[in-house]
């Protein structure tokens, strides 16, 4: 009976809620405190897939949705984004039966990485996809080791782990492990022998603390790596990027499989990958994934093509207080190498906590931001002033940059002078903030 309230609930309110637009996540915590082991009474689809990490959750999730989809699998998704146990327990109940069956093929879940553990107490993903662990959120998730103990007590024996093996951190989830399927990178023409960014938290094993050493590095500690000390090693992976020329727009995937990529961007390129690895361990053939996923344009808002006054411009998320998704971001905004200017909005740190605390600026490379191809940066929002000190601190040519509090008044003026190229760099919690002051334009083909 208990079970069936809650179903009943779940229904009910996220019906009523969806009616004013409100609550991806509430029926999920009225149903929890109706039935608190609701989860664990319910019947799962015959496949479930989980995906958590630092970043890729949501573009990942996404992919694999519209491939199962086209392969003829009824697939349901938090494509909300809800990713915390009230919000995986709405998404299973508002697709449940009155008598607790989940009426799907595939149950496909996108879990922070924190709060996996709660989720996973009550049932077992078969699949479950980890796609890498950063610095992120200081203020709740604290160091990327603490939180890979987090993540490690979601896991359950009989779950087969889809990892990165080009992460040193995400690796060691496999080991003493036999139920694993590794994906990783080959080295590419991008790839470095030598570490940049303003810190490495690959320098020293995570398993014996001795000091790593690296082959190669793609980005921050992401690459092909070991340890002498413990032997703690990348390891060889079931599928892998053999080949990334961003000059026509492709990703090989071992030696075969071709995806033209809308969005030239590593971040992209990993996504991608994972989406392979769980489609294909999911059983679609390659030739549908590949189809599926060439010239695929993320549907959750993260990127966007607007229009400011006379300018064009590309809208580009980066979470706050996640270095290594900013870096990247500012990777490819250079990587075009057409003159440009950028808007850089930090107003609210967080959209779940009151926050202020803004020393991750300080893990950002702001460095690369003395490129010629930048003309003008706009440092917008309530910490403008502190980006600014931040900026002060590097080479960039302080007379370049123009900084005001007031993101309507600055865009306002920004609409009025012919700049060019625009690109704007913000985080979920701001983007409401620049969207409703520029016109949405559809996407080009290669941005």
């Amino acid at each position: 009976m208990r079970m069936f309230l809650a179903i009943l609930a779940c229904k009910v309110s996220k019906f009523f809620l969806g009616l004013i637009g409100r609550g991806s996540s509430l029926p999920g915590d009225i149903a929890l405190k109706l039935c608190p082991d609701v989860l664990s009474r319910v019947k799962m689809p015959e496949l479930v897939i989980a995906v958590t990490g630092s970043n890729g959750k949501t573009s990942t999730v996404e992919m694999i949705a519209q491939v199962l989809g086209k392969s003829g699998k009824k697939v349901i998704w938090n494509k909300e984004g809800s990713n915390q146990i009230a919000g995986v327990t709405a998404i299973v109940l508002s697709k449940c039966s009155f008598g607790g069956k989940v009426k799907g093929d595939v149950l496909l879940l996108e879990s922070d990485e924190r709060y996996a553990k709660y989720s996973f107490k009550y049932f077992a993903p078969d699949y479950y996809v980890i796609t890498n662990l950063y610095r992120d959120q200081l203020t709740r998730n604290g160091h990327p080791e603490w939180v890979y103990e987090s993540v490690k007590e979601s896991i359950r024996p009989e779950t087969t782990l889809i990892l990165n093996a080009d992460d040193p951190l995400v690796s060691r989830f496999g080991k003493d492990r036999d139920n694993v399927i590794w994906f990783g990178m080959d080295r590419q023409d991008f790839s470095s022998d030598s570490f940049t960014g303003v810190y490495n938290d690959g320098a020293f094993c995570p398993e014996c603390k001795h000091r790593m050493k690296y082959d190669y590095y793609h980005y921050a500690h992401i690459g092909s790596y070991h340890c002498d000390n413990c032997g703690h090693k990348k390891h060889e992976t079931k599928y892998t990027v053999t080949d990334v020329d961003f000059d026509s727009n492709t990703v090989t995937i071992n030696n075969d499989n071709k995806i033209k990529l809308v969005f030239k961007s590593i971040y992209n390129v990993y996504n991608i990958l994972a989406c392979f690895a769980a489609c294909s361990a999911a059983g679609a053939e390659s030739d549908l994934i590949c189809r599926e996923l060439s010239d695929y344009f993320l549907k959750n808002g993260r990127i966007l093509q607007f229009r400011l006054g006379v300018n064009s411009g590309t809208f580009l998320i980066a979470k706050h207080e996640n270095s290594v998704a900013n870096d990247r971001v500012y990777d490819y905004i250079i990587s075009k190498n057409s003159p440009c200017s950028v808007i850089i909005i930090i107003d609210s740190i967080s959209r779940r906590y009151s926050t202020g605390e803004t020393s991750w600026l300080w893990d950002i490379d702001y460095d690369v931001l003395k490129a010629d191809c930048i003309e003008h940066l706009y440092l917008l929002g309530r910490h403008a002033k502190d980006l600014e000190t931040r900026l002060s601190y590097t080479d960039i040519d302080m007379g370049k940059i123009t900084v005001n509090e007031n993101i309507a008044e600055a865009l306002h003026e920004i609409a009025k002078k012919p700049l060019g190229k625009l690109y704007t760099v913000t985080c979920f919690s701001d983007k409401g903030k620049f969207l409703p002051e520029v016109e949405i334009m559809p996407v080009e083909e290669d941005i």
